[in-house]
């Protein structure tokens, strides 16, 4: 069995963002490799058709209110509704590309999602962006003056073309040793391998 997980996200979606919790969880449990892979999810569901659940009012509420809290709490991380929702993520996940170039992307990955997830901070504003990667001591000049190269902006297409021919239709979705697993609800599976 391998122990290389592909992570498909946005770090605009709730549900990815506690898939990336989890995971930073279980990597410290177990051997696990996590190939994470920066997608744009409008992209994924206008090639699939598909929406955002909160689409459905009821769904939504039902989502924010109840189930993503209580996994919240489940992995004992921490979830605030970010007010701005949805935040256009296109920079961000150009971004996100732009710090795997540039070796940062750890520290770029947990300062976004903290920032969307825990801070509730307009993500979507590039000066706030600025500052929080000026705060946080990355190179902030860098990160979005590569996140404009037209060879980040490729890549996040590609990544995102390539997801939906692998099957992908939404965030997060993840690939461990051939089979899919979507959502981060599903997540039980993913340990369940690795403890085997």
């Amino acid at each position: 069995m391998s122990n290389t997980l592909d992570f498909y996200f946005d770090v605009g979606s709730p549900t990815a963002y506690l898939a990336h919790k989890r995971l930073q969880q279980l990597g410290e449990q177990y051997p696990l490799e996590v190939n994470y892979i920066p997608i744009l999810l409008g992209g994924v569901f206008k090639s699939t058709g598909n929406t955002s659940p909160v689409a459905i009012p009821a769904k939504g509420k039902y989502m924010m209110e109840h189930d993503l809290p209580r996994f919240a709490a489940r992995y004992n991380v921490v979830l605030n509704f970010n007010p701005h929702f949805p935040i256009n993520t296109l920079m961000l996940m150009r971004g996100a590309i732009a710090a795997q170039h540039l070796n940062c992307f750890d520290e770029y990955i947990d300062l976004v999602f903290d920032a969307i997830w825990v801070q509730q901070k307009d993500m979507g504003d590039a000066e706030v962006v600025g500052q929080l990667l000026t705060e946080a001591g990355l190179n902030t000049d860098a990160l979005l003056t590569q996140s404009q190269d037209p060879g980040v902006k490729a890549e996040l297409v590609a990544n995102t073309e390539a997801a939906v021919a692998r099957g992908v239709f939404g965030a997060p979705t993840l690939f461990m040793d051939g089979a899919m697993y979507f959502g981060q609800d599903r997540l039980d599976f993913i340990e369940e391998a690795l403890r085997a």
